[in-house]
């Protein structure tokens, strides 16, 4: 693992039979020589402070200086691109196949394990079947400036893969949303968990322990709710963005967490140019990653489908779009 943002996908249980399917961005502490190198953050890199309220709180001042580094490091080694991929990064027919079977199919972490590493095996296909009605909310310490700019971002982002995937997918009203999006900050973790609740009243402890203990190296997760262990049908969804992050890496978050939170919630080492993986190449999403959510919301595949059926499917449906057919 090296020193950037490691997108994993879990598979935790929650209390009423519930499941609860984590995807997170972490990012491995930084070895002392990348991160010691900037001296200072420039201060356009970091989150506004609030102009009115209380002002953050030392840990949280701290925690925003420690991820304007991150950023300012992975920049500085020609990480976190934005350009979506390019002759650089060529990838073929097959390369989507078998990177679509790893990232759709696959778990980076066990099932009722908490963070412990799974098995290797995979497991059947999930996604959304219903419309993607998603909100923002924010906690009490992001200045409203700042909830402007993540308001229009997220509806941006929610009609780009509308337009991707073909499904119902939209950003609006808090009221009967069911992928609510947090961005909330370390001095939030009470509201936090606390909305957290409201949203999931049967929630598992240790679900919630992970909230309320949320270490720097996790940068934002996502948790996508099905109806129980048999059932792959994503029900509900809830990314917890932290407001800590400067500019980029806040909306890497975005474009990794509810992109993983449709249905493609692993990461692969060989998926390039793509952010489902560990190395921090790519900031936000690829063309790459389009191919993969245009595969998963076909609706010629469907929830729980092992892969050994969805193999000729897949085949077809990648062979129909390089040939031009819908």
């Amino acid at each position: 693992m090296g020193a950037g943002k490691m997108g994993t996908g879990a598979i935790l249980k929650a209390s009423a039979g519930a499941t609860l399917i984590a995807a997170l961005a972490a990012c491995s502490e930084l070895p002392a020589s990348t991160a010691s190198a900037p001296q200072a953050a420039p201060s356009a890199m970091r989150p506004p402070a609030p102009k009115s309220g209380t002002a953050p709180s030392e840990r949280s001042r701290a925690l925003a200086d420690h991820y304007a580094r991150v950023e300012a490091s992975l920049v500085g080694q020609g990480l976190l691109r934005t350009d979506g991929g390019g002759p650089d990064a060529p990838y073929t027919d097959t390369d989507i196949l078998r990177n679509f079977e790893r990232i759709a199919f696959y778990d980076e972490y066990a099932r009722d394990r908490g963070l412990a590493q799974s098995d290797g095996r995979s497991g059947g296909l999930r996604k959304w079947t219903g419309p993607v009605r998603m909100s923002v909310e924010f906690g009490a310490s992001v200045p409203q400036d700042q909830r402007e700019i993540d308001r229009r971002m997220v509806a941006g982002y929610a009609a780009r893969l509308a337009r991707v995937t073909g499904h119902p997918i939209s950003a609006g009203a808090e009221a009967d949303a069911n992928f609510n999006v947090l961005f909330m900050g370390e001095d939030d973790r009470a509201q936090t968990v606390a909305r957290i609740r409201q949203l999931v009243p049967n929630i598992n402890q240790s679900s919630i322990d992970l909230f309320e203990a949320l270490p720097r190296s996790i940068h934002c997760l996502v948790v996508a709710f099905s109806g129980n262990n048999e059932d792959h049908t994503y029900r509900r969804a809830i990314a917890l963005i932290r407001t800590e992050h400067p500019s980029l890496l806040r909306k890497s978050c975005v474009h990794e967490e509810l992109a993983q939170g449709l249905g493609l919630a692993n990461d692969s080492p060989r998926a390039r140019p793509s952010i489902f993986n560990d190395d921090d190449e790519f900031a936000l999403l690829t063309a790459h990653d389009e191919e993969l959510l245009r595969l998963l919301y076909s609706p010629r595949l469907t929830p729980g489908m092992r892969y050994e059926t969805a193999r000729p499917i897949l085949v077809q449906l990648i062979a129909e779009r390089r040939g031009g057919s819908s």
